[in-house]
């Protein structure tokens, strides 16, 4: 019997799959761990997975 695989997942090509990073700004708050900024792609708006071109031409 023949096994049937999912198709890979279309991973985001401006994040390489890594939607979201956390960026240290230098500073450190009172009780001395450091600030960060979460920072998330904004080509795939943070899911990590790329969209078929046929859908965002459509509008979808």
């Amino acid at each position: 019997m023949a096994q049937t695989t999912d198709p890979a997942p279309r991973i985001c090509p401006d994040c390489d799959g890594f939607a979201t990073a956390a960026i240290t700004i230098g500073t450190r708050h009172d009780d001395g761990t450091r600030a960060t900024l979460r920072v998330t792609c904004a080509a795939c708006k943070g899911t990590g997975h790329a969209t078929p071109a046929a859908l965002v031409r459509a509008g979808r």
